[in-house]
């Protein structure tokens, strides 16, 4: 199996300084929607894995972070793709959960479902601690320059040995050319 572990927020979908609130500010990153299409057709079994520490934070409930999530789903699908699951952590950042990136919690519950070897995983994420997240697990870090990824390209934290790429699309194009 092909495993590709997507970040949501700067990797799909526009960031927010102020969070994703409801399904009209979430906004897809050009390209996005139909670099998981193309990886779909290909093969690929694309998840989700985001923190949304707006739910711990009282800011959104599980509800709102659904009906956001389906009209992710609804584009994706309109685009010829399909997102085979979404993991979220819905702690504060505070909360001490392993389940929040960096913590590796979420990346190795998904290998463990989806029965692949952390070694074969592959994470594509716009910060820092979506990166340390896959490495911490076993994995390996894939860099987009969208959403907070120019910042954390400069970033002294950086993992070393992580692919950096401008956009989804480019770490499609990158992919299936192998």
């Amino acid at each position: 199996m092909k495993l590709l572990i997507l970040d949501r927020d700067g990797v799909i979908n526009e960031d927010r300084p102020d969070f994703i609130k409801s399904p009209d500010e979430w906004i897809p990153i050009p390209g996005s929607l139909e670099a998981i299409g193309e990886l779909t057709r290909a093969g690929w079994t694309i998840v989700v894995a985001t923190n949304q520490s707006c739910i711990g934070r009282g800011i959104i409930d599980i509800a709102m972070l659904n009906n956001i999530h389906a009209k992710m789903h609804r584009a994706v699908v309109n685009a010829g793709g399909h997102i085979d699951a979404i993991f979220f952590c819905p702690h504060a950042p505070d909360a001490g959960c392993e389940c929040r990136k960096p913590a590796p919690g979420m990346v190795l519950d998904i290998a463990r479902r989806f029965r692949v070897d952390i070694e074969d995983c592959m994470m594509v994420g716009d910060s820092i601690r979506d990166l340390q997240s896959i490495v911490a697990a076993g994995g390996k870090p894939i860099l987009v320059r969208t959403g907070n990824g120019r910042k954390s390209e400069a970033s002294a934290d950086l993992p070393p040995d992580t692919w950096v790429f401008d956009d989804l699309a480019a770490v499609c194009d990158a992919l299936l050319a192998n």
